[in-house]
């Protein structure tokens, strides 16, 4: 946690900021008054803020900087931002981007470890000023064959205040393609399923029912009861104090004797936790009907703001659902206003209780003909509680197109 924002005023504290004591954060205003204007300036201005002199350096990189957004700006009002893993975040560097500023800043790679290559189906998750990236399947160069993947259990934390990688206590089983969440108000992180599943191997890979915790102050992974049966390509998210686990795979048949075919799940799990503990997985059955849809879509949860239950969304195509607690079913909610010929291109996620829809075009839509000569990210955002929708375009940092079957995107409130 952030150490608490001292009630003395800025300048007994000289030393976080410069070394000469003469230096001020703005001339004319007591350093603390100016720490508290500075301290709302959005993260994803940052970096440039640093340069414009060494106090406001000092200032930026260190934790009074987010303790006094932490004292001053309620958890909902914070900057929500976009962290996009596009590639192997340890040889592609991550991104943040902030909707509410069209703002885009670049994070430094994850240490790298000369001995795997090819990480692909990790898990990103936020918790506090810190970025998690758990698991994953990769290349190992000491392994036979070399060219079939292995599940990681290698954990990496990012601290965005120090901008700096801390390599953690690995997890207890390696595993990719799995359901994760922080959970609220607590400083644990839940992981549940997965295996080995690699981007270029269809089918092939293993499945596993284990489900562990991440203790953040003892810095440790705790086993904890397994999923009802074996689950990957999950996706996890927090409903109050339910651990929820939608969708994944499990078994696989084949086709013909020759091509490997997934066989997905239409249901999902739910785990109680409990003061001091937790409680046994209870199964809710399938969503939807057969035929009605081969397997769950990507899923956003819009955070609870006005003391209800979140909101779980799918798109599926395009066509957003809102899924039901009571009816365990999902019910359309509306349609992407500009369709995409290939939907698995499109991202989707959650950002300041609105939906984003992401993807790339070619330009043709008179909107788009502007940034025809450049990358540009369209994104359609609606916005459940009015159910109305606007568009945005940004020019993003990368220049090669978003594969988002494959980006690893997760969401920080600073």
């Amino acid at each position: 946690m952030p150490p608490p924002l001292p009630s003395s005023s800025f300048t007994t504290g000289a030393d976080l900021y410069s070394e000469n004591s003469t230096l001020t954060l703005i001339p004319g205003l007591p350093d603390d008054l100016a720490a508290l204007i500075l301290a709302f300036l959005p993260y994803s201005h940052h970096g440039r803020l640093k340069s414009i002199c060494k106090s406001w350096k000092q200032f930026f990189s260190s934790r009074i900087v987010f303790s006094t957004r932490h004292k001053h700006i309620p958890f909902i009002k914070r900057s929500h931002l976009l962290c996009i893993f596009p590639q192997d975040p340890s040889i592609s560097s991550p991104y943040l981007f902030d909707p509410q500023n069209l703002a885009w800043c670049y994070l430094p790679p994850m240490p790298c470890n000369p001995h795997v290559y090819g990480l692909c189906n990790f898990t990103s998750v936020s918790h506090d000023s810190h970025l998690y990236v758990l698991g994953g399947s990769l290349f190992d160069t000491r392994s036979f064959p070399l060219d079939r993947p292995s599940p990681s259990s290698a954990a990496f934390r990012y601290d965005l205040v120090t901008q700096t990688w801390d390599s953690l206590p690995p997890m207890l089983s390696p595993r990719g393609s799995f359901a994760c969440a922080a959970i609220p108000n607590t400083d644990r992180i839940l992981v549940a399923g997965g295996g080995s599943r690699h981007t270029m191997f269809g089918a092939a890979g293993s499945r596993m029912s284990s489900v562990e915790m991440y203790d953040i102050g003892r810095n440790e992974w705790v086993a904890m009861d397994g999923l009802p049966r074996f689950r990957a390509g999950c996706v996890g998210f927090m409903v109050g104090k339910e651990f929820w686990v939608m969708g994944g795979y499990g078994e696989s048949r084949t086709i013909l004797g020759v091509f490997p075919v997934d066989e997905y799940y239409r249901d999902a799990v739910v785990m109680q936790l409990k003061n001091g503990g937790v409680g046994k997985w209870k199964e809710l059955g399938d969503m939807w009907e057969e035929g009605e849809r081969r397997q769950l879509g990507r899923i956003a949860i819009v955070e609870d703001t006005n003391g209800t239950s979140p909101g779980i969304f799918m798109l599926d195509k395009n066509d957003i659902f809102r899924y039901d607690i009571i009816s365990n079913r999902w019910w359309k909610e509306t349609s992407v206003p500009k369709k995409a010929n290939d939907d698995s291109s499109m991202g989707f996620t959650a950002l300041n209780n609105e939906l984003h829809v992401m993807a790339f075009y070619n330009g043709h839509d008179s909107r788009l003909r502007r940034h025809k000569r450049s990358l540009s990210l369209f994104l359609q955002i609606y916005h459940p509680g009015n159910k109305t929708w606007r568009t945005l375009i940004t020019k993003p940092p990368f220049q090669q197109h978003l594969d988002f079957k494959t980006a690893v995107m997760c969401t920080i409130r600073l």
